[in-house]
């Protein structure tokens, strides 16, 4: 008895499969046929069935489509796809076709059913072999969310190993529940939770779409999904403004840090800081073009080459500024102001004499190209790039002034200037390689700004001002407190874009500082000193 029960058990599930087969060969069949239709509608049918037929020609049948490779014979009942070489190939048996009929006509598409192709291969991709393939029709599910595709998302799910596949594959089943009626509250209410994990803007807006005739509980769970959502999305938005500042950060301090020597060491207003700036940057693009055109495998190393370059090069042109015209001002505060800013202006119609007026381009090495994401924080290469290379230039100057003996002259000059002379330092050489140090590190900074700004003429006034202010905010001559007032300036600046705007809100960041020098002249980090306190 119990043999006889198995046998009809087997027989039946036999049966029920030939039929499911069946079915499927019936539903590709028909569609195919309904391709020599001529018709729009006809072939919109005709694409619903072919991928719902699961057959393993399906997928390049519909790829054929949307490339306008796909063609049909209605007087031999015939339906091929044209392969790039030139050759067609049976649609129905995948074999190569030697003779092809000389009426084939292409499958015409319209948007509606170019949207709909799209659509269906992202469902039969999702069975591919490839994990990338897999990967992209799963973001493409969620991103139509077309309920035809809710069966492959099932099937797809039940054989996916990857776990990351799989999370994604959840979420788009998610994204169709959720925007389709006629679900179970507990399907919905768990593909709200599914959406909540994810905590993007996109899933924000889909546990929105929730209708008002569901019920109370799934609008308590969407309700709730979307409080949470909203809250990690506002965290995320702060991580995103204090990347930014920081980022923004790095940049003045690049530009700063080199006026911070030079104006505490030798208290002079520096106006042609930019201009040493903008002389890193026209480094950078002359030794591109050099590469471009002499040696093109070299470009991923052009700023390798261009750093020492762009130092040296806005090192020189300091040690001439200070050499030839500043030594004679010293003790002229004014004098100093008027001369270094007549020096930009030269420096900048030099420029302009030279390379024109117009923008030059400095192209990106591949490392520092693109982006990736933490979460919802998206952080660009150039920018985590810069900072880093922000922070290195920091340290090492940090270090040269503390560890050589450059550097101890420079912080005894800077202290007590009488008194260093008096101990044989040679203050006037010690001003020389100041000045050139500071115009060498603002090359550096030139270096840099070339990969996230226009490099022209007018490069280094965008920055100037900014400079001053951090060095002033920070404690004139203090490193650190250059460092701190970058940074601050900077993140307090993107967080007050938002509310104030780009212009009001430097307007305010202005005010602020002028009150806060008010109260503490001498900075953040005011260097000691007896020559100082005088």
């Amino acid at each position: 008895m119990r043999e006889t029960f198995f046998f009809l058990l087997m027989l039946c599930l036999s049966l029920a499969a030939g039929h499911a087969l069946a079915q499927e060969a019936d539903s590709f069949e028909t569609g195919l046929q309904r391709l020599s239709a001529n018709s729009f509608s006809e072939t919109e049918r005709a694409i619903e069935e072919i991928a719902a037929s699961g057959h393993p020609q399906a997928y390049k049948i519909l790829d054929a489509a949307s490339s306008r490779r796909l063609f049909y014979s209605k007087l031999q009942n015939v339906v091929a796809w044209k392969k790039d070489s030139g050759a067609y190939v049976d649609a129905r048996t995948g074999d190569a076709t030697t003779s092809p009929p000389d009426d084939l006509k292409a499958v015409r598409l319209n948007n509606k059913l170019r949207g709909l192709v799209d659509a269906a291969m992202g469902g039969l991709s999702l069975l591919a072999d490839d994990p990338g393939k897999r990967r992209d029709a799963a973001a493409s599910v969620f991103k139509t969310r077309d309920v035809k595709n809710l069966q492959s998302v099932n099937a797809a799910l039940a054989k996916e190993k990857n776990a990351e596949i799989a999370k994604m594959l959840t979420e788009a089943k998610a994204a169709i529940i959720v925007t389709t009626t006629g679900y179970p509250d507990a399907e919905v209410i768990d593909a709200i939770k599914s959406l909540e994990a994810r905590g993007d803007q996109e899933t924000l807006g889909l546990i929105r779409a929730v209708p008002d005739t569901a019920s109370e509980a799934v609008k308590k769970a969407a309700a709730s999904a979307e409080a949470s959502v909203e809250t990690k999305l506002a965290l995320w938005e702060t991580a995103q403004n204090l990347w930014y500042g920081l980022s923004l950060g790095s940049v003045l301090l690049l530009a700063a840090i080199g006026l911070a020597i030079t104006f505490g060491v030798m208290g002079v207003i520096n106006m042609a800081h930019g201009e040493m700036v903008m002389i890193g940057a026209y480094t950078t693009f002359v030794v591109q073009e050099f590469i471009r055109s002499s040696a093109p495998e070299l470009f991923n190393y052009s700023l390798a080459i261009a750093v020492p370059l762009a130092f040296v090069v806005a090192g020189v042109v300091g040690v001439a500024i200070e050499r030839g015209v500043i030594r004679f001002l010293y003790g002229r505060p004014l004098d100093t102001l008027l001369a270094t800013w007549g020096i930009s202006l030269i420096l900048q119609q030099t420029v302009r004499t030279i390379f024109g007026p117009t923008n030059r381009e400095v192209g990106a090495p591949d490392f520092m190209s693109g982006a990736f994401e933490i979460g919802q924080l998206s952080i660009t290469w150039n920018r985590l790039w810069i900072f880093i290379f922000a922070a290195l230039i920091f340290t090492g100057l940090l270090l040269a002034l503390r560890y050589t003996s450059m550097g101890l002259q420079m912080r005894a000059v800077t202290q007590n200037r009488r008194m260093a002379g008096s101990m044989g330092i040679r203050t006037g050489r010690v001003d020389a390689l100041t000045f050139g140090l500071g115009s060498g590190i603002a090359g550096l900074a030139g270096v840099a700004l070339s990969q996230i700004d226009n490099v022209s003429p007018n490069l280094g006034q965008s920055y100037i001002i900014d400079s001053f202010l951090v060095v002033i905010f920070g404690g004139v001559g203090n490193l650190w407190g250059t460092l701190i007032g970058a940074m601050s300036l900077g993140i307090a600046n993107k967080f007050l874009e938002p509310f104030a705007g780009a212009v009001l809100g430097k307007i305010l960041l202005l005010v602020l500082i002028i009150l806060f020098i008010q109260k503490r002249p001498r900075g953040l980090f005011a260097l000691k000193g007896r020559a100082i306190e005088q």
